[in-house]
Order: C-alpha cells, then structure tokens, then sequence
C-alpha cells in the first residue's frame, strides 16, 4: 500500500484547524438554549419517513439529516415522544428543543419560532382511492375529508364549498378512516402517505398532488414549499449552525442519498420553488434556498 507523505508544515495545519472547528463547537454549544446542556431533545410523533427513533438514533429523512447534523454540533439526541398537535407548544414552552420530520415553512411560524434552512421541498396532493384519484379543490366539494391537527392549511381547506372536515392526531389514523370508508378523500404529509402506500399496495389508494396551483390556496396548493425544523427565538444561534449543517449537505447532495433509502426520489423534492418567498420574511432579501444540482 503506498502512504501519502504530508509535510509536517501540513499536518500542523489540519491539526490547528482540527482544534479550531473543536473550539467553534464547544463554543457554540454552550451558547444554545437547551432542554439539558449538550443534548438536543427532539419532538418525536412518529410518522415515517420523516422522523423517527430506531435503536436509539433518529431515522427518517428528517431524522438522518438531523443526527448527522448533531453529531457535527457535538450535541447527543434525546427523543421526547408527543403528538404534532403539542410541537409547536412543546418547543415554545421548553419541553423540547426542536420539532422536524415534514414540519412546512409558513410565515406565521416564522414569526412563532425560529426556522432552519430547508431539508426538501414539496406539494401537498390528496389521498384517495385509485378509482377516484382527486387532484384538485373541485374534487374535494361537498365531501368528507379527513387531515391532521395543527396543519398550516387548514383554515384553507375549510374555505373549499361544501367540505366536511374531520381532524385526526396522526395520518395513520386518517388513513384508517378513508380505508374505512368513513372519509372520501385524506389531506396529509406526502412523504408520510407516498410512503405508506408504496407499504401497502393493496390497499389501492393514490396520493396525487393538487393540480390547481391556485394562487387563493397558497398554503394547500402551491409547489416548492419547504420543509424544515423549527426551535424557539431564543435558539437562534444553534437554528444559524443547523441551517449551517443543512446547507453542507445540500452541497454534497447527501440529502438526496438519504431520500432514496425512503422513497423520496422525485427530483421536484430537490428543487427551489421559482417564488424566493422566504427572503426578506425570516431570510436576509439576497438569500436564495438550497438545491441539489448533480
């Protein structure tokens, strides 16, 4: 086997910068607000692919980008285990430290909680049986429709005609319902549902994205929207270092390795929305969002 000689001038240098990134990290560390100093304690609600716990390390899509992204902070994971409709309260409350897993940006979190860089991009679509296959607002007047507690487009979807909501603590529960028949039509996470029918193929369902784009239903309709972890204002410094950690593995494409192993493979999952409605919002006005281009 051939060694690589390094100049000694050389290795003092890797090993000064070795000790430099120590130094930033240990400082930075101690300048988060934590839970318990040294560990972050994540919001857990169960839903795969996005974030979840397996032999005591985060998995998911959101779950990998977030370990790797601690273990780089020097920070140890603690999973706290809750319903979504309690996240957001938790975080603000200091019962945790950070929500992920298909957590959308809208502006009002933004105001309520500081916002990391993206980790995707997505369009919500609609849930129903095969033989139906609803993929825009029309489809959905005038019939049960079943969606998660908390969602940002709720108040939306209660403005389509005729719509009979029905809330539910977890897309599992939603799903059960329209399998039930009980519910014509679920509105949920599409990571969570694309990947519980690729599970589950005989329950004959489709997720498709809504068609309309409808410049009225932003929230519920409109392509690009980010996915992201959310911590309290007063973390502001360690939601700059993960954005920080995010950006690195949008630059490397990790995130779209990771993706793969859980069925995330549509190139539109990588891609910026044309409209940068993040900057001047809770992003300086000459920030653009992070893509994958290989």
């Amino acid at each position: 086997m051939c060694k690589r000689y390094f100049p000694r001038s050389s290795v003092m240098s890797i090993l000064a910068l070795m000790a430099l990134q120590c130094l930033t990290s240990a400082t930075n560390a101690a300048d988060y607000k934590l839970v318990e100093p040294g560990t972050l304690s994540v919001a857990i609600t169960g839903d795969m692919p996005g974030l979840v716990v397996k032999d005591g390390r985060l998995v998911g899509y959101d779950g990998e980008i977030l370990q790797i992204a601690a273990e780089h902070l020097g920070l140890k994971i603690k999973p706290v285990p809750m319903e979504w409709s309690g996240a957001i309260a938790a975080v603000q409350t200091g019962r945790v430290d950070i929500i992920g897993g298909n957590v959308a940006w809208t502006e009002q979190r933004a105001k309520t909680l500081s916002l990391t860089d993206p980790t995707g991009y997505f369009q919500n679509g609609i849930t129903s049986r095969a033989a139906d296959g609803f993929e825009t607002l029309a489809a959905l007047e005038n019939r049960k429709v079943g969606s998660i507690t908390g969602f940002s487009f709720l108040p939306e979807l209660r403005r389509v005609k005729g719509l009979k909501l029905s809330l539910y603590d977890s897309s599992d529960a939603a799903i059960r319902d329209i399998l039930a028949g009980r519910i014509d039509a679920v509105v949920g996470d599409p990571p969570v549902i694309d990947y519980a029918i690729s599970m589950n193929p005989d329950w004959k369902l489709v997720n498709k994205p809504f068609s309309d784009n409808n410049p009225d239903f932003p929230l519920l309709t409109g392509s690009g929207r980010q996915y992201v972890f959310g911590l309290s204002h007063q973390n502001q410094a360690l939601a700059n270092d993960l954005s920080a950690q995010i950006r690195q593995q949008w630059e490397n494409c990790g995130l779209r390795s990771i993706g793969e192993k859980y069925g995330n493979v549509s190139p539109a999952n990588y891609r910026p929305s044309i409209s940068n409605f993040r900057a001047g919002v809770d992003r300086p006005s000459n920030w653009l969002p992070p893509a994958c281009t290989r």
